[in-house]
């Protein structure tokens, strides 16, 4: 029992640092669907397949058909959260960009986010403190895009794991084979989305 407990306050951490990312990355008004894509876009941020190899379309193929989930996944966590104004009958979000806002946002990531911003962008040999670099983010008008680059430094070491691991664990022959599926399949998307 104390397990489930311990594991459903981390999943519900998780839930609301994904929701705090993806507030960081948006605008000032924005769709529920916006707010989804950018949530579900997470685990792909930095991810070199999602340049080579995958459907482009493919946050928004997991998003369309399951806006209702998200919703109920994530609607108690946006109802509740002060710094939202969550418009349920019109599917609308407003979150407050105000250095302040933002600065309350950043110091509530997860830590090791937190650091990967830290590292960005504190200049060598000046080693501030992660609350003094996240104080100068949140003036940036380009906080969301160094939320998104200390995304990408987690998860690119990772996704490379995982493709490598892939390549030993399936041998070469069926990972080209998969690769040049997925870049067919990236290919096909591509064009729908063209034409």
């Amino acid at each position: 029992m104390n397990e489930n407990v311990t594991l459903r306050s981390a999943l519900d951490k998780n839930l609301k640092s994904a929701v705090t990312a993806a507030f960081l990355m948006l605008p000032e008004s924005f769709s529920e669907e916006d707010l989804f894509i950018a949530i579900a876009g997470l685990s792909y941020s930095g991810d070199f397949r999602m340049v080579v190899g995958e459907d482009k379309t493919k946050v928004l193929n997991i998003v369309k058909p399951n806006i209702v989930h998200f919703r109920e996944l994530y609607g108690n966590i946006l109802q509740k959260n002060p710094q939202v104004v969550y418009k349920i009958q019109q599917g609308r979000l407003e979150i407050d960009k105000s250095p302040e806002g933002q600065f309350t946002q950043l110091m509530t990531l997860p830590k090791t986010l937190q650091q990967q911003i830290n590292q960005i962008m504190d200049p060598p040999g000046k080693n501030r403190d992660v609350e003094e670099t996240l104080l100068q983010v949140a003036h940036d008008p380009d906080c969301g895009e160094v939320v998104r680059l200390g995304l990408s430094a987690i998860v690119r070491p990772s996704s490379m794991r995982q493709s490598t691991k892939g390549v030993f664990t399936a041998g070469m022959k069926k990972s080209l084979i998969y690769s040049s599926l997925k870049l067919h399949k990236m290919w096909k998307g591509w064009l729908r989305k063209t034409s």
